[in-house]
């Protein structure tokens, strides 16, 4: 057995982007659980708060990661609280406005490209800058992307274009950071039952054009499928790892 080999209670320092509601809430609810320090990051303190619940493990720092000083500051934050970071799950996102690639303002395309690209790139450079120069160093990044970097919804060309981006995000710090000890991941999830996926279980627009339910799958198993990844030592990387309901519309989204 490797010397390496660690186990889930080993103690990690994590900043989780997008803390406050959905996958970030029932995630920071796990590793707190698991007894990792805990970062929630996100633009309202009130609902990183709720999430937080008052835990000794869990920190709160207000942060709008489209804003590269407001996600300096937040690193900032965690060297002087912590004095490293061992995980950033860039978990941040937002879906945008329903519309075709003819029909998409120039405000949604660029709210969604700055919140879902652009922010995970900040809380990246961030994180790997501190990663590279604690003692021990490196650490892990897991970005999450979604099924929509396979193959697209109908009527969602920012969302989709921008978890394409996360795909070469993530391909790009795999090879650039890895001789620096820094694991890179990206989680795909499909169908996670969330308040941003909420109408995909009554009324998901198919690739038809019909209109039908579709299955999901509770959040807590992506929160378990990140405290796994997690939970591994930095000498084994999952680059990449898709977590779906089983029954939901994927292969050619047919």
């Amino acid at each position: 057995m490797s010397e390496s080999r660690t186990t889930v209670n080993d103690h990690k320092v994590v900043v989780i982007t997008g803390a406050g509601a959905g996958i970030g809430r029932v995630t920071t609810h796990r590793l707190l659980a698991d007894g990792h320090s805990v970062v929630l990051a996100g633009r309202r303190v009130r609902t990183l708060e709720e999430t937080a619940e008052g835990r000794p493990g869990a920190t709160v720092v207000e942060t709008d990661v489209t804003s590269s000083e407001s996600v300096r500051a937040l690193f900032r934050s965690v060297r002087e609280r912590y004095g490293r970071v061992d995980v950033l799950f860039n978990n941040a996102g937002v879906f945008g406005a329903a519309a075709s690639v003819e029909e998409i303002s120039d405000e949604d395309w660029h709210e969604v490209l700055a919140t879902n690209v652009t922010g995970a790139l900040y809380c990246a450079r961030e994180a790997a800058t501190l990663m590279r120069t604690q003692e021990p160093r490196g650490g892990r990044i897991i970005n999450n992307g979604s099924i929509s970097a396979h193959v697209p919804r109908p009527s969602s060309v920012a969302y989709t274009v921008s978890k394409h981006a996360i795909s070469g995000l993530t391909a790009s710090m795999n090879l650039d950071l890895r001789d620096h000890g820094i694991a890179c991941s990206q989680i795909d999830i499909g169908n996670a039952a969330t308040a941003m996926t909420a109408g995909f279980g009554a009324n998901a627009r198919q690739a038809d054009g019909s209109v039908r339910p579709e299955a999901t799958i509770d959040a807590a198993y992506v929160a378990d499928t990140i405290a796994h990844i997690v939970s591994l030592p930095l000498d084994v990387n999952v680059p990449t790892l898709t977590v779906m309901a089983r029954q939901m519309p994927f292969a050619g989204r047919g």
